[in-house]
């Protein structure tokens, strides 16, 4: 997927930047974003939106939700533990 196209000189610098973000990010729900990205090319719609609807329960239920949530609501940076 695309969504960003930069001159070869910034490259570099844009891949890094994209890659201390997804660092800090909860990478269990990433991990179910990129599943549910790859089961979406052979997945019919209604089989994919069921596959989501489980995906984001699962999220919701994950350690790293509540990390985000709890930082959220004090005001700090989260910790995410890939759970």
């Amino acid at each position: 997927m695309i969504w960003q196209v930069v001159d070869d000189a910034e490259l570099k610098d844009t891949a890094l930047t994209m890659a201390r973000h997804f660092a800090t990010q909860p990478t269990y729900g990433l991990g179910l974003i990129k599943k549910a990205l790859q089961l979406s090319e052979t997945n019919s719609l209604d089989e994919q939106l069921e596959l989501e609807r489980d995906y984001q329960r699962l999220a919701g239920r994950s350690d790293d939700y509540r990390e985000g949530v709890s930082a959220f609501l004090a005001k700090r940076s989260p910790q995410f533990s890939g759970k």
